[in-house]
């Protein structure tokens, strides 16, 4: 009897298992297709280094005044590039007040007009010229000079593969990784800077090797000396996290001249009284 009750309880329960049409013994576990879209920190940082020395294609966007702008737009000076999406409400805030203090630390050293900022909103659907031109408003960069642009979704990919960022969407927005792009005055990638909060260094010296680095077209000799002068006396002070010009190169080089003036006089004065003394 109690046999009997087993045997039925167990064909009550390969039944369902056999309508299914699913061998559990011999099925595959199902692969989950959007788990290789998953966002790897390694795979989005060789990609971004990869990214260095490519030339950026001409991509088209929406400026905040909802005007068409371009990347040509911008050439002839070096460019700092920031990909964000406005719903972020941590993250891309965050990194965005951090880059605007870096910026104001680099325009004090290399003066209000010597690079241009960018920053594009890459959740095509929401970041909107109005969502933009908010999203500016509240981390307080909207009269600060900066370019906040919408770009198309079909525009996206090929712009993402020119500077190297990749993206994924998630369930509270996107992974991706926290990039500022310089971009030189030709629109190539020049260098690549990372995280939320990151050493001034890292985005001022790359942009002082293309502002006063590098001899622009039709520059003139005494202005591309001054140039290289300043380059290499504008000194970043860790205590103050800000740059200033190097006085003491010029001092130090005075004294050395003086130092060295005085001694060549001296010896030609010992040189004149040993000839006298001979003579006489």
């Amino acid at each position: 009897m109690r046999f009997t009750i087993l045997l039925s309880s167990l064909l009550l329960l390969l039944i369902p298992l056999s309508a299914t049409g699913v061998d559990y013994l011999s099925a595959e576990i199902p692969v989950n297709k959007e788990a290789k879209q998953e966002f790897d920190y390694d795979v989005a940082l060789k990609t971004s280094q990869s990214a260095i020395g490519k030339q950026l294609a001409n991509h088209v966007f929406i400026n905040a005044e909802g005007k068409r702008v371009t990347l040509d737009d911008f050439r002839g000076k070096p460019l700092v590039l920031s990909m964000v999406y406005t719903s972020c409400y941590q993250i891309c805030p965050m990194t965005t007040r951090h880059l605007s203090k870096v910026v104001e630390k680099a325009r004090d050293a290399l003066g209000d007009d010597s690079f241009s900022v960018v920053v594009i909103g890459f959740d095509t659907k929401v970041d909107t010229p109005d969502a933009m031109q908010y999203f500016a408003n509240k981390q307080g960069i909207s009269n600060k000079n900066w370019n906040l642009l919408s770009v198309a979704e079909e525009d996206l990919a090929a712009l993402s593969e020119d500077l190297g960022f990749l993206y994924y969407p998630t369930s509270s927005g996107f992974d991706h990784l926290i990039q500022a792009t310089v971009i030189d005055a030709d629109g190539k990638v020049y260098r690549q800077v990372y995280g939320q909060v990151f050493d001034t260094p890292l985005l001022v010296d790359p942009l002082l090797e293309l502002v006063l680095g590098r001899p622009q077209p039709a520059q003139s000799f005494i202005s591309s000396l001054s140039n290289k002068i300043k380059l290499f006396c504008t000194t970043y002070d860790p205590r103050s996290d800000g740059y200033y010009f190097d006085y003491s190169f010029f001092v130090e080089i005075f004294v050395g001249i003086t130092v060295i003036f005085f001694i060549v006089t001296f010896m030609r004065r010992e040189l004149k009284k040993g000839k006298k003394q001979s003579e006489g």
